[in-house]
């Protein structure tokens, strides 16, 4: 258990902006920890009134940080770099701390902020809604947390007592810095959690559909179970998940596993680590947002389109625990193939 605290903040103005699901949960779970928290959000939005109801003081993002000696930025990569030129680099006090919860922009010299500034990271390893319910349950997330710079000599308590804040100094603390942080975040979301898993998953639909499977069977075995996997992967890594499948698919995944994912993978993933070390990514994903999104766009449209999706849709219709309550037509699937 951390020792953290949140004594360093205890007489800090901390002004939140954004209010998705971390930021949400970031300031909630701050106000609950008896901290002064101020949201800062463009006027008169959704989640303008949504932080109101809340009962925080809400402010225009320039507002919110002049005076604030914390400043949280916790809005989408893409935009921060010139809501930091617009309302915090000519608002922010000397001595204040700015903090991210992802290092993209500092790391990628988008932001390179004032020299009379903290920056720190805090980031918790949790989407917001888990770092809200586990705060409530007197529990918390654990957070990697970072210093990029220490103006004031207390920026590193300050990343802890905010860490506190929200909870994470109730799970684990892990010292980190930006560099790592980055880099690491996005290796695995690109080869590993979102970009190899559902490659594996849509490869896998393909193999079998053109082997003459049905779709609906090959859904179910490549995209529906691998739920079920996860789940045991994260509760207890991949000792529980071999304790709990049958002797028929450990020795499956011991014979086939390196047949899918060889030393040919890794080399590959090593090719999509060294261009984000490099900045490749960052430049690619800068110049595409800037040129309006068109590839992003096209690809994305291309995964919803995909025959997978259309095939889950009609199976997930039938799953009433995704349902909400709603009807599920009772009506028997087309077979195909």
């Amino acid at each position: 258990m951390t020792t953290a605290t949140t004594d360093t903040l205890a007489k800090a103005r901390i002004a939140v902006l954004g209010y998705g699901s971390q930021g949400r949960a970031h300031a909630l779970n701050l106000k609950d920890s008896g901290l002064d928290v101020v949201v800062g959000l463009r006027p008169n939005g959704p989640t303008w009134h949504k932080a109101v109801a809340d009962g925080f003081h809400v402010a225009e993002p320039a507002e919110a940080v002049r005076g604030a000696d914390l400043v949280a930025v916790l809005t989408p990569d893409m935009v921060q770099p010139t809501l930091y030129k617009q309302a915090i680099e000519p608002n922010i006090k000397a001595g204040a701390a700015l903090l991210f919860a992802h290092g993209f922009n500092v790391h990628f010299k988008q932001i390179e902020p004032r020299t009379d500034i903290d920056v720190i990271l805090v980031a918790p390893k949790g989407p917001g809604a888990l770092v809200r319910s586990e705060y409530e349950r007197g529990r918390g997330v654990p957070c990697v947390y970072a210093v990029h710079q220490d103006a004031s000599g207390h920026a590193e308590e300050k990343a802890t007592a905010y860490a506190a804040g929200i909870g994470g100094a109730r799970a684990m603390l892990i010292k980190t810095d930006f560099k790592e942080e980055t880099e690491t975040d996005l290796f695995g979301e690109q080869a590993v959690l979102c970009g190899g898993a559902s490659e594996l998953v849509v490869k896998g639909f393909e193999t079998l559909v053109e082997a003459g499977y049905q779709p609906e069977i090959a859904y179910y075995e490549v995209l529906h179970e691998l739920k079920l996997i996860v789940d045991l992967f994260y509760e207890g890594g991949i000792t529980r998940m071999l304790e709990f499948v049958s002797e028929t698919a450990q020795y499956g995944d011991y014979i086939s596993g390196p047949r899918v994912v060889d030393a040919a993978t890794k080399e590959r993933m090593k090719g999509v680590l060294k261009d984000i070390q490099d900045g490749t990514f960052a430049r690619n994903w800068i110049a595409e947002y800037q040129a309006g999104l068109p590839n992003y766009k096209r690809l994305k449209q291309a995964d919803l389109e995909h025959p997978i999706e259309q095939v889950g849709a009609k199976l997930r219709a039938r799953m009433a625990w995704l349902q909400s309550g709603a009807k599920t037509s009772q009506a028997p699937l087309k077979k195909v193939g």
